[in-house]
C-alpha cells in the first residue's frame, strides 16, 4: 500500500521511519509545512516528497498519516474522509469541541476509518493493567493514580497552540484511565498552579495541574501533571483494588529515588522524553493502522475515544477556571451528540 504523511517533525519523522520497514508498505509520500524537513527525511528513507498536501491526495494514496501541528488536524481529517481515505491522527482531533465534532460528522457521513493516535493503548504495562482488571484479579478497585512528567517544557511557541495541560498533556491519562477501567468518568475536580516560567501564565496555560476524578462505578482517579520534572520523563499509573495493586511505569529507568535504607537506587538512565519512553507502543499502533486500512482488524481507537477524553479535560478546564466540580453532563458531545 501507498501511504502519504502529513507532517515530517518529530512524531512525523518516527512514524515515518517505521512505516517506511513495514513489510506491508509499498511506498511513502511525504509532505511539511517545510518542504526542505520533508525532502530531506524522504531521501534518507527512498520515499518520495510531495511539495504539499494537495499532492498527497492528487497523486493517490491508500491511506493517510497526520502529525501536522495541532490546529491543522481537523481539516485535514474532513479533506481525508471526503477522498474517502482512512486516516492516522495524532491526538487531538481538535484543541476544542466544535473543532472535534466538525471532524467527526465528516467521517460518520463518508464512512471511513478515523484511528487516533493513544499510543499508550499499545504499550506493554498498559496493556497488563487492562487485563488485571478485566479479570478481576485486583477485586474491586477502588483507587487509580495516574502521573505524566516532563522533564523539560515545550517550546513557548508551542503553548497557545496546545490547548493548555489539560488538553495536551492530561488527555492522555483521562484516555487510558476509561480504556483500562473500561469506566467513563461522571464528574472531576481540577486546579493548577501556574508558579512556573512565565511563559505559562502569558499563555493562560498552567505548569502544573491536578484533577480528581470520579467514574461511573464509584472508582476515584488522580491525575496529575506538570512541564518541569527535572528528574526525567515519568509516566505511571497505580491501580488499588480491594485484593491487589498494581503498577504502570515502574522500571530501572523510572526517575525516582527512593529516602528508605533499603529502597531501590535511583535509575542511572532514566527516560528524558515520551519518544523514548513509548517508542514500541508508537510502532505498535502503527502496525494496527496498517491492518485496519487492510482490513484484518477492527479500528482500536475511533474518533468518539478521542472526543470523550477531550470531554474531560474540557471539564478539566472549566473546573480550574471556575474552581467547582464539573460534571461531565455539562459537557457538549456526550450521549447526545449526533453526528449525521
Amino acid at each position: 500500500m501507498r501511504i502519504g504523511v502529513i507532517g515530517t517533525g518529530r512524531i512525523g519523522t518516527i512514524h515515518a521511519n517505521t512505516l517506511s520497514r513495514h513489510r506491508d508498505v509499498g511506498s511513502l509520500i511525504l509532505t511539511d509545512a517545510d518542504p526542505a524537513r520533508a525532502h530531506e527525511l524522504a531521501h534518507r528513507l527512498g520515499e518520495t516528497a510531495a511539495p504539499g498536501v494537495d499532492e498527497i491526495f492528487r497523486w493517490g494514496v491508500d491511506a493517510v498519516v497526520i502529525t501536522t501541528t495541532t490546529p491543522a488536524h481537523a481539516d485535514l481529517i474532513g479533506r481525508a474522509a471526503r477522498s474517502g481515505l482512512p486516516v492516522f491522527c495524532e491526538k487531538p482531533i481538535a484543541i476544542d469541541l466544535p473543532g472535534t465534532l466538525s471532524a467527526l460528522a465528516e467521517v460518520e457521513a463518508a464512512g471511513t476509518v478515523l484511528q487516533m493516535g493513544f499510543q499508550r493503548r499499545f504499550d506493554v504495562g498498559y496493556t497488563g493493567a487492562r487485563e488485571a482488571v478485566r479479570s478481576g484479579r485486583l477485586g474491586r478497585l477502588h483507587t487509580v493514580r495516574a502521573m505524566t512528567s516532563d522533564q523539560a517544557p515545550p517550546p513557548a511557541a508551542h503553548l497557545p497552540l496546545s490547548g493548555g495541560l489539560f488538553r495536551d498533556t492530561l488527555i492522555h491519562d483521562f484516555d487510558i484511565a476509561r480504556w483500562v477501567t473500561g469506566r467513563e468518568v461522571v464528574e472531576v475536580y481540577a486546579t493548577g498552579s501556574d508558579a512556573g516560567p512565565p511563559m505559562f501564565r502569558a499563555a493562560g496555560d498552567v505548569d502544573t495541574g491536578a484533577a480528581l476524578l470520579t467514574l461511573d462505578d464509584g472508582t476515584l482517579v488522580t491525575a496529575t501533571a506538570t512541564r518541569l520534572n527535572g528528574a526525567g520523563y515519568d509516566v505511571r499509573m497505580e491501580l488499588a483494588g480491594e485484593r491487589d495493586q498494581i503498577v504502570v511505569g515502574l522500571d530501572d529507568r523510572t526517575p525516582i529515588a527512593s529516602t528508605e535504607p533499603a529502597g531501590p537506587p535511583a535509575a542511572s538512565r532514566p527516560w528524558t522524553t515520551f519518544l523514548e519512553r513509548f517508542g514500541p507502543a508508537y510502532e505498535t499502533e502503527l502496525a494496527a493502522f496498517v491492518e485496519v486500512v487492510r482490513g484484518e482488524r477492527a479500528n482500536p481507537c475511533d474518533g468518539r475515544e478521542a472526543l470523550q477524553a477531550l470531554r474531560i479535560a474540557e471539564a478539566c478546564e472549566r473546573s480550574r477556571r471556575e474552581r467547582r466540580p464539573v460534571r461531565l453532563a455539562e459537557i457538549p458531545g456526550g450521549a447526545e451528540a449526533v453526528f449525521r
